[in-house]
């Protein structure tokens, strides 16, 4: 899912893409949410996201191995459909 919080206050979550193909030609759907209760959550869980997630530098993203690319290569055949 994708999700958004703006002051706290506005949230959405949902399957939408910010591309032309989830625009034009998926079916995507958001919910919305006015409420500073539900968008405390989602900033908890964006933190706790956050605590959990590691950083890639550019050095580590250039060293990964032939194997990693030609998956990404075999992926980008697929890409319009993904």
């Amino acid at each position: 899912a994708k999700t958004a919080l703006i002051d706290g206050v506005w949230s959405t979550v949902g399957s939408t893409n910010l591309d032309w193909r989830s625009f034009l030609h998926n079916q995507e759907v958001n919910a919305v949410v006015l409420g500073n209760d539900f968008g405390q959550r989602m900033r908890a869980a964006f933190e706790a996201d956050l605590a959990a997630s590691k950083q890639v530098t550019l050095a580590q993203w250039q060293q990964r191995s032939p194997v990693q690319r030609i998956k990404e290569q075999f992926g980008r055949l697929w890409q319009y459909w993904l």
